[in-house]
């Protein structure tokens, strides 16, 4: 394989190589992928909101409990002093202690009842909420799934198409000298996949500038050619 031959095949390889950048770049910028970060983003926001509601709501619903539980233990109290003061039996002063009593029981009730009717108007509205935030999310996790198939979908028919490129380009890249595809590798790296640049009516393919018949002598000394405004490996 003349060094000719060699520099040809690398104009072919270059095609694939770049081919196979456009199907990179392409699985990296799909459309869905900015409306699957969008809708992740916010399921995720979505799902922090409900985590804190959800703790706020445990908080409440404990002193709602404790506050009922207070009552309920009230309620008995107060039933069993009122039954005691209405039973009669009792002396004068036995008789208003037992008013007192009951006095200041109607009275700790009605203070607790007020509470619990508190606790009940805050509870019962974020129940409610919770219960439609947790509607939106698992709305926006059934959409998060549908974008990520439909990715999973896109990214396998491009990764294919990736694989049958890299097959070509590996049957390309078998008769190029291993120096010259070290070459063409570091220059792809630094000049943005071209590495290689055909010399049509004095002007590089590469670079796109043009060289005098002077450079064009001294370029085809090099070995292999080299674009001496750009460095890139040049076909004559």
């Amino acid at each position: 394989m003349t060094l000719d031959g060699g520099l040809a095949d690398l104009l072919d390889l270059q095609d694939v190589d770049l081919a196979i950048d456009r199907l990179l770049h392409q699985r990296q910028t799909l459309p869905v992928l900015a409306e699957y970060q969008n809708q992740s983003g916010e399921r995720d926001r979505l799902a922090a909101v409900i985590a804190e509601k959800r703790g706020e709501l445990r908080g409440l619903e404990l002193d709602l409990d404790k506050a009922e539980g207070e009552l309920d233990i009230l309620e008995t109290k107060l039933k069993e002093s009122e039954t005691r003061l209405f039973a009669g039996g009792m002396n004068a002063r036995e008789t208003e202690q037992k008013r007192l009593e009951v006095q200041a029981l109607r009275g700790q009730q009605a203070t607790m009842e007020s509470r619990v009717l508190e606790l009940i108007e805050v509870v019962d509205p974020l129940r409610s909420d919770l219960e439609k935030l947790e509607e939106e999310l698992a709305s926006r996790n059934e959409r998060v799934g549908l974008l990520e198939n439909e990715i999973s979908m896109a990214w396998a028919e491009i990764d294919a198409q990736i694989a049958r490129r890299e097959a070509t380009k590996n049957e390309l890249a078998q008769p190029i000298p291993p120096d010259l595809m070290i070459l063409y590798e570091q220059l792809r790296r630094s000049k943005e996949g071209v590495a290689v640049g055909r010399l049509v009516n004095g002007t590089c393919g590469g670079c796109h500038l043009a060289l005098s018949i002077p450079e064009q002598q001294e370029a085809s000394e090099w070995e292999p050619p080299r674009c001496l405004h750009c460095m890139r490996i040049l076909v004559l």
